[in-house]
């Protein structure tokens, strides 16, 4: 009976192994699909950009993210095993005056497919065509919930950020039976070494097209992963050949940074205004005695600068009525938490991915620390003045 246990232990473990590292890869190919179309779609809007329901900007890379993902988890799984969870449905792409659109992502999802090998995957025989490639974006359609194994997915988070050249994210999860039991983190535009970190961004985006970067420098993406219970949080540079990768071993520990008192700490919040209170949080900063100006970045990028020690608080007040969508959190919340920092509600409660798509019963806010001594203080200002928020 042990015997049996422990093979079927170290059995779930390699499932697990294996899951991680697709995962990782099939990231790694998204985050290529969007730094081409970025490039492409720098200066110029043509059929790249629509707009959805929300008004929020959709691009070519979040349909073609989504095809591609899919497609690759589906072929190294079995479709039959793989149920996701993602933000885009093919409404859009399914109508008549949107041909040209569709013709974008597949050619999209193809250029990525072909590359597969690069990264250790497997490509399609041929080339997928528009009804492929819509099967491959609608089948993101799992409704999530307490039970069952799901992928959670975020094409593009922080597409406001995508298409003005600046910062976003690809974010992949997987959840079990309603705990995120691993995630990863793409951010392109995000540089590997902490010394890049400018609110200059463009300045040097510009100064890198003139001259092009060293190996190392702001240019170069990350990675970031982690797997739940294994107390450790890697990153790896975004790169073009997994092959390489593997021969220079590039990839680092990383963990959060060890600054507990707040006249040195670093905050993070979202840029727009229409997602979070800057004021609640300004005057809870000023609270606590955070001197910093605030780091204001697009996407899911916030958790990766806490979870590598860059910054050491995010908070996200959210104004009435919105409802926060468990793809903007998932892979982060495990990432910073592997790292060694804490992610809670405002209610100093984990944040609940067992309730469908959305955050039910979220408390307030959202508060992500590198340590106790900052979240705690963060919980007690939240609690001190909120009744005087408005939100």
């Amino acid at each position: 009976m042990e015997m049996e246990m422990e093979m079927e232990m170290g059995k779930k473990k390699r499932e697990r192994s294996k899951e991680l590292d697709v995962a990782v890869r099939v990231v790694q190919m998204a985050c290529s699909l969007c730094q081409r179309v970025q490039d492409g779609l720098l200066g110029r809007s043509a059929d790249q950009i629509d707009s959805k329901d929300d008004d929020s900007p959709v691009t070519v890379a979040d349909w073609g993210v989504q095809a591609t993902v899919s497609w690759i988890l589906s072929r190294c799984f079995g479709s039959e095993n793989v149920a996701i969870i993602a933000e885009e449905d093919v409404q859009t792409l399914s109508k008549k005056e949107a041909t040209g659109l569709l013709e974008s992502v597949v050619n999209a999802v193809n250029e990525c497919l072909i590359e597969a090998p690069k990264y250790g995957l497997e490509s399609p025989s041929k080339a997928l065509g528009s009804r492929e490639v819509l099967e491959a974006i609608s089948k993101c359609n799992s409704g999530g919930g307490p039970k069952g194994r799901y992928w959670v997915l975020d094409p593009v988070d922080g597409t406001l950020g995508f298409v003005r050249g600046d910062q976003y994210a690809v974010a992949l999860a997987l959840i079990e039976d309603g705990e995120v039991i691993l995630g990863v983190l793409g951010c392109p535009n995000y540089p590997m070494n902490k010394q890049w970190l400018s609110y200059h961004q463009r300045y040097y985006r510009l100064m890198s097209k003139l001259s092009p970067p060293a190996v190392g420098s702001w240019e170069k993406g990350c990675v970031l992963y982690a797997q739940r219970g294994s107390g450790e949080a890697w990153m790896q540079p975004v790169i073009h050949d997994y092959g390489k990768l593997e021969q220079n071993s590039s990839a680092r520990a990383i963990k959060v940074s060890t600054i507990d008192d707040p006249a040195f700490a670093t905050f993070c919040e979202p840029v727009e205004k229409a997602n979070s209170s800057h004021s609640f949080t300004a005057g809870l900063a000023e609270s606590v005695g955070l001197r910093k100006q605030p780091l204001r970045v697009y996407s899911m990028v916030k958790y990766a600068a806490i979870a590598r020690g860059d910054a050491e608080i995010f908070m996200k007040f959210a104004r009435a009525g919105y409802k926060e969508k468990i793809w903007d959190h998932a892979a982060g919340v495990v990432i910073i938490q592997e790292a060694g920092g804490v992610v809670t509600d405002a209610g100093g409660r984990p944040l609940d991915f067992s309730r469908g798509v959305f955050l039910e019963g979220l408390d307030r806010g959202i508060i992500a620390c590198s340590g106790s001594v900052l979240h705690d203080r963060i919980i007690k200002a939240v609690d001190a003045s909120w009744d005087s928020s408005n939100l």
